[in-house]
């Protein structure tokens, strides 16, 4: 608890210095301006041998964690931002939220230099926000959503909200209409829960989001190498099996060809497997596409987004579509989201030689991919704009799971049972300043 308020102090103090500043010069012509953001909330899961998280790299949640979680969704943030010429800006964005390691340490999560060669095109350098969702820009400012989070279902899909790198922007503007055409290049990294990182390098993005009086369409395709180093001790495991397998039948060829012959078969079947599964610099491809409906008085949007990879993570698609009704402060709302796998959840893997060393990589192996999130939710919620810069949000999520797969949960005890169902229940206060 120590480390999480030292974590929100420190973004804490961050902001109010901004902001005295700017306070302490009210001269006009000042290159700097600042907005702070925050979420503080609880969240509370019927599933007590699983935690409920709103993304997967953070360190604890609602469940097992603890029953009411206030780690989910809070946080603070602030965002300085500097003009200093017409042409030349810089932007700096602070969030404390939980980390992997359950602390709350502040951390960088825009930095970058943007130049306008004119008012439509434009380069920026440094971490930029990756615009893979409709929602992308505003992900950790929850006062701009309507929901209490994003559906986890598909913003689940690509945890890694921003990379280090550059991208080029143009508006182009055909009659009533414009476009955001953005090409970006770059890299991310973050730490796992248990002990590992997650890479993406040589990262390329393609987005173009249109603007037609109260509608909003994105679409956005993505492709990187990608790495996770939490399967490397089981891909490790099968081709150690196959060195051991082949050094093996090298040995007792002369004397038993056909236990030899047994023997590398096994070897090239888990050689094959480590292959086909590893997520060690894989190739994976984000393709994602939205829209959004809002005159004012109501809304109505829905996203659908895959990853596809040759690795352990297969090819998965998830889907919500939402909508609410603006009542004067009040807006409630109902959200239908789905994930979904579109590979196989299971592989045989070594079949030719059966003794516990490849029974326990088969099995590890094929929990892994069982382990991929496939359900249906159903949501309902209300936020109330109870004062200037200052919502209240409840809402309500059931979930029901596919056959053998835990969902969304993570960290799962020794008694968690995948399948069945599991109910979540949010309040959270957003607030900019």
């Amino acid at each position: 608890m120590t480390k999480k308020l030292f974590g929100i102090a420190c973004v804490a103090c961050f902001c109010c210095n901004a902001a005295h500043s700017q306070t302490s010069d009210p001269a006009p012509t000042s290159i700097f301006s600042f907005d702070g953001f925050g979420t503080v909330g609880v969240a509370h899961s019927s599933e007590s041998k699983a935690d409920f998280l709103a993304n997967d790299l953070q360190g604890t949640g609602a469940g097992r964690g603890r029953a009411w979680s206030p780690d989910v969704d809070s946080r603070i943030g602030g965002q300085l931002t500097a003009r200093f010429t017409p042409q030349l800006s810089g932007v700096l964005q602070i969030v404390s939220e939980q980390r992997y390691d359950t602390s709350y340490t502040p951390r960088v999560e825009w930095g970058n230099i943007k130049y306008a060669f004119t008012p439509d095109l434009s380069v920026r350098v440094g971490r930029i926000v990756t615009s893979v969702f409709l929602e992308s820009d505003s992900r950790k400012v929850g006062y701009a959503q309507p929901w209490v989070r994003p559906p986890v279902e598909v913003y689940s899909l690509v945890p890694l909200t921003n990379s280090d790198g550059a991208d080029i922007s143009y508006r182009l503007r055909i009659g009533e209409a414009s476009h955001n055409l953005q090409i970006g290049y770059g890299s991310a990294s973050a730490d796992t829960p248990d002990g590992g990182k997650v890479k993406a390098k040589n990262a390329w993005l393609i987005s173009d989001t249109m603007e037609y009086g109260a509608a909003t369409l994105h679409a956005a395709y993505s492709r990187a190498k990608f790495s996770a180093s939490d399967f490397s001790p089981l891909f490790d495991g099968y081709r150690q099996f196959a060195a051991t397998a082949t050094a093996q039948a090298a040995a007792i060829a002369p004397f038993l060809p056909s236990v030899a012959a047994v023997l590398r078969q096994a070897a090239a079947q888990a050689n094959d497997t480590a292959n086909r599964y590893d997520p060690d610099n894989t190739t994976i491809n984000v393709l994602s596409f939205g829209a959004m409906y809002d005159p004012g008085s109501w809304f109505a949007m829905a996203e659908w987004g895959q990853t596809d990879s040759s690795s352990v993570f297969g090819k998965r698609q998830a889907w919500y579509a939402t909508g609410g009704y603006r009542w004067g402060k009040f807006t409630p709302y109902l959200t239908y989201a789905e994930a979904k796998l579109k590979s196989p959840q299971s592989n045989p893997g070594i079949t030719a030689l059966n003794n516990a060393q490849s029974t326990a990589l088969n099995s590890h192996l094929n929990e892994q991919l069982s382990g991929a999130p496939i359900q249906k939710t159903i949501s309902i919620g209300v936020r109330w704009d109870f004062m200037r810069n200052a919502a209240l949000k409840l809402q309500y999520d059931h979930s029901r799971l596919g056959d053998g797969s835990p969902g969304t949960l993570d960290h799962q005890t020794a008694g968690f049972m995948p399948g069945g169902s599991f109910s979540v229940f949010s309040t959270t206060v957003d607030f900019v300043f």
